[in-house]
């Protein structure tokens, strides 16, 4: 389902005032109100770069602004002006919950990174890079997404802090970084707040989706538990499992023969030993299952779905209280790469369900993409804290509104369709 990039007429830049006016009460004052509806427009005309120079030439001031140099009034709004982004989000998310949200909404979260030179950009450091799919130079946010039955969109976006930068006071004065957001935190427990965030708000849904950075977090997983929250989590082909339900010698079973009772529980000798789910792969046999029509046919792949127990730290009793997991196995292809994730879906999911589940990610790989190529969102070229979050946050009103202008179109024409009369096709004269 791909995002209506609209042009901008007449008629369509008055909609997009009144879109930009929903967030005015928003900003501290009314000025930056308007220029953030002037950097909507920039972010949404046409044009290879959407940094702030290039799309400070392309863009047509309201009347009420008679600015003599819109790039210093737009570098100014982004980089320097202290209105928070935050509340402007949330009001982001309550206006496209009102055309979107669905009770079967589906949350997903995963990384967005930015290549970069240099060591100044906030948060930057050799780390893995997606858009690159290597270590590189970069930067990485953690983003959160919306899937329902009536569309999708993103809801958040927080960068990540290396703990090269939070050990580095200097560097985080130099970037802006807030008192509140310098202390260490992995990205499982940024996308955990993130999702406290949007469901505070009353968004509906029950079903998270996430890669194998936040899904091999046991943490994270017991966090959604905790929460009453179905998962469908990657997890790298290194975890270990047991297939078999394990046995433990618990620690009130009796006291060693030698030194101190044992406290913890110990995996009993007659019990299977845990194993690595590439090897896991390597025993079950794969289902082809297909779990959409593409423009090329049927979306397919090969899958596994197993009950398992979790075998992280099986030497030191860690897991003798895990609970069963789903593990969903998938090969796309003769070469293609085993992907591996788990579940906590009941007992009685399907395979089809699963995969269905899983392959909701989709919509989130091809947002960021287009909040990418379309809107820019990797095209900021400033180093500090709150220019990135600035830039980042309205990327994401722009992608509202042209999602809500490809919804606007799809409801004309099903309403033209319903005005035409009946057994008359489409461009036939009227008998009269």
């Amino acid at each position: 389902m791909k995002t209506y990039t609209p042009t901008l007429d007449p008629s369509v830049l008055d909609r997009l005032r009144d879109y930009a006016a929903l967030f005015a009460d928003d900003f501290p004052q009314a000025k930056p109100a308007l220029w953030a509806g002037v950097y909507l427009q920039g972010l949404l005309l046409d044009g290879e770069r959407k940094s702030i120079e290039p799309l400070s030439h392309r863009v047509t001031l309201p009347k009420e602004l008679t600015s003599k140099d819109p790039e210093q009034a737009l570098q100014q709004f982004v980089n320097q002006s202290p209105w928070d982004q935050k509340p402007i989000l949330r009001r982001y998310r309550a206006h496209l919950a009102q055309t979107f949200a669905d009770p079967t909404g589906i949350f997903l979260f995963d990384d967005v990174s930015f290549p970069k030179q240099g060591t100044h950009s906030v948060g930057v450091q050799r780390q893995y890079c997606g858009a690159l799919g290597k270590k590189a130079n970069c930067q990485v946010a953690v983003s959160a997404h919306y899937v329902s039955p009536k569309g999708h969109y993103p809801l958040d976006l927080q960068l990540y802090l290396p703990d090269s930068w939070l050990a580095d006071a200097k560097r985080l004065d130099e970037a802006g970084v807030p008192e509140d957001q310098r202390h260490a935190r992995t990205k499982h427990e940024i996308a955990l707040e993130l999702l406290d965030r949007v469901r505070s708000e009353g968004l509906p849904g029950g079903s998270v989706v996430a890669d194998a950075g936040y899904g091999a977090s046991s943490v994270f997983r017991d966090g959604l538990e905790q929460r009453g929250l179905k998962y469908m989590v990657g997890v790298t082909s290194d975890v270990v499992v047991f297939t078999q339900e394990p046995k433990w010698d618990r620690p009130d079973t009796g006291k060693a023969s030698r030194g101190r009772p044992r406290r913890r529980a110990r995996l009993a000798a007659s019990s299977p030993r845990p194993v690595a789910l590439s090897e896991v792969a390597g025993r079950v046999q794969l289902h082809r299952v297909g779990w959409r029509e593409g423009t090329k046919g049927t979306l397919s792949g090969r899958f596994a779905w197993l009950r398992v127990w979790p075998g992280h730290g099986w030497a030191a009793g860690e897991c003798a209280d895990a609970k069963p997991l789903w593990l969903l196995i998938e090969k796309q292809g003769d070469e293609g790469p085993l992907k591996f994730a788990f579940s906590n879906l009941p007992a009685g999911t399907n395979r089809m369900s699963a995969v269905r589940l899983w392959k909701s990610r989709w919509p989130v790989e091809q947002g960021y993409q287009q909040l990418k190529e379309e809107l820019g969102l990797d095209h900021f070229e400033g180093r500090s804290w709150r220019g990135f979050h600035h830039h980042a946050a309205m990327t994401l009103l722009a992608y509202g509104f042209m999602l809500l202008e490809r919804e606007r179109l799809t409801v004309e024409r099903e309403q033209k369709k319903a005005a035409r009369p009946k057994g008359r096709k489409k461009g036939a004269p009227s008998q009269r």
